[in-house]
């Protein structure tokens, strides 16, 4: 077991999925993959709401960016995974902020609302205290099936979630989203290069290999 808890390679028994005359054939695919992840048996047995829990462990133990008693916002936080991730690992407050509800989970407080709202930024302000450490964005459309049009869709999902962090981040804080391998991000992480010290890349483990979605970490906010 890694120190964040994934689970080790190593080979298993494959579960087969039949299409079932309510199940369509992607239906059956997604539930063939999921009952065949390691990630998603792992975050059932450790807790997590979801296999994207890890994703945050592994950049957290990559990155160190999680810093006891920050103070952490979690964009798009439903089903709540990262917002535990936070919790876990020594987040003196966490605020997860979703459109949907999210089941209460200790020691964080959720918001259902929209963060591009005008009066988000004010409001959460309120709730921290004053200006976040670290502000993390899982978030993604719906996706469409064309890559060309998905890329960009998530992009904008995280230029809109990179100038809220402007906003809301402490001097020194840093930011996290997911992007999707496209290309057409360099205009963003133009933009996050001025803003913070160091901006990079990473694909954690727990992203799936056939996934194209990566992950933007950007550190050291010039404020």
């Amino acid at each position: 077991m890694s120190k964040s808890g994934a689970p080790p390679g190593g080979r298993k028994l494959t579960v087969n999925v039949r299409t079932a005359k309510k199940r369509s054939p992607a239906s059956a695919e997604w539930l063939r993959r999921q009952l065949n992840d390691p990630y998603v048996t792992a975050a059932k047995q450790q807790g997590w709401r979801s296999r994207a829990a890890f994703k945050l462990l592994e950049l957290d133990d990559r990155f160190q960016l999680i810093h006891r008693d920050a103070k952490v916002l979690d964009l798009g936080a439903a089903p709540g995974g990262w917002t535990q991730v936070a919790i876990r690992r020594g987040a003196g407050m966490v605020v997860g902020v979703d459109l949907l509800p999210i089941d209460p989970i200790p020691g964080a407080t959720l918001i259902q609302g929209d963060f591009n709202d005008p009066n988000m930024p004010e409001r959460l302000a309120a709730v921290l205290g004053g200006e976040a450490d670290l502000v993390l964005s899982d978030m993604a459309p719906n996706t469409t099936g064309h890559a060309a049009t998905d890329h960009l869709r998530i992009l904008a999902l995280a230029e809109l979630a990179g100038a809220f962090a402007r906003e809301v981040l402490a001097p020194d804080g840093s930011f996290v989203a997911k992007v999707f391998q496209g290309g057409s991000e360099r205009a963003m992480l133009e933009v996050l290069k001025r803003h913070f010290v160091s901006v990079r890349h990473a694909k954690p483990p727990a992203s799936r290999k056939e996934s194209s979605e990566l992950y933007v970490v950007a550190m050291g906010f010039r404020g």
